[in-house]
């Protein structure tokens, strides 16, 4: 005699698998670090676009694709590395591994996966260069970095470097080749990498502290001394962010651009300074969100 199940529960049995399935999605997501790995592929591929001397959206597409797996996969791994730190603060408590959504060797199957997908990509679809730029930030972030965090604040300096290389990544991407533009973007993106790791470390320094993470630049953690330093860093952000005009590389319109940009996020900076409060330390880190895309499409726009 057939098994008649009640629809009840056969909707209820449906509900709760569609419920693991958008829980297990949303582990991923956030083992990734979608929002972190977004805006480095947006740099990347506006360092295509600077590069390239026809914009072809196939290879926009097969670069960003590539440049999101290794992302994610260095993303993946500093979570594996850092897994009892992150149980520890509320910003990260909630991350798939503290919270049990992944085990530590489903999280490395699917970082290696990621890994070698995304370097194939870069490897097959645009050159050798570009793989080994890809591999270099990834290894940079995983083991030096990463490591560094809870043993001194010149881990913001280690990190400086994989940070800085998604525009020269996307560049090099679309040319084959290193040249004196693909370094003033590692150039332009390294200074500002300061301001923008110190901002998060102000705002986050009390949770960080639970961790044992050391990222501010002073001893003496939210003092003017840190405050001067994310003033000077956006200072100098803006000569630097003039040298492919300096050197002929983009128009007049770059340099104005640049200057204005510059100028707009060293306010915030210049509050921080004055008034040493979290507040103003959350504005430098969403100033240092917008100013990243906007002097890149400047120079897409404007590059001779």
């Amino acid at each position: 005699m057939p098994v008649v199940v009640p629809l009840k529960m056969t909707e209820t049995t449906t509900a709760s698998a569609k419920v693991r399935i958008l829980s297990k999605v949303g582990a991923y997501a956030a083992f990734v670090k979608m929002r972190l790995t977004a805006l480095v592929v947006v740099s990347s591929v506006m360092g295509y676009g600077i590069g390239a001397s026809v914009f072809l959206w196939s290879d926009a597409f097969w670069l960003a694709l590539g440049g999101f797996l290794v992302t994610g996969a260095s993303n993946g791994f500093n979570q594996i590395i850092e897994k009892d730190f992150d149980a520890l603060m509320k910003r990260t408590a909630n991350r798939p591994i503290p919270q049990g959504n992944m085990s530590v060797a489903e999280g490395l199957i699917f970082g290696l996966l990621m890994t070698l997908s995304g370097l194939a990509v870069l490897y097959f679809l645009f050159n050798t260069l570009a793989a080994v730029l890809g591999a270099l930030a990834l290894f940079s972030y995983v083991f030096v970095y990463t490591p560094m965090k809870r043993t001194t604040n010149l881990a913001v300096f280690a990190g400086a470097f994989p940070g800085a290389i998604p525009p020269m990544l996307g560049y090099v991407a679309a040319t084959g080749a290193f040249d004196l533009f693909a370094g003033l973007l590692f150039a332009v993106q390294f200074v500002w990498q300061f301001p923008h790791f110190w901002a998060i470390a102000w705002v986050a320094e009390e949770d960080y502290s639970k961790a044992g993470y050391r990222l501010l630049p002073s001893r003496g953690a939210k003092d003017g001394h840190s405050a001067f330093l994310i003033l000077l860093y956006t200072l100098f952000l803006i000569p630097v962010s003039l040298l492919p005009w300096a050197f002929g590389l983009t128009g007049v319109f770059s340099a104005w651009a640049g200057a204005v940009l510059g100028l707009l996020f060293m306010w915030p900076a210049v509050r921080l300074f004055a008034t040493k409060k979290d507040a103003d330390a959350k504005k430098v880190m969403f100033a240092s969100f917008l100013y990243l895309p906007f002097i890149l499409v400047v120079y897409l726009i404007d590059k001779v």
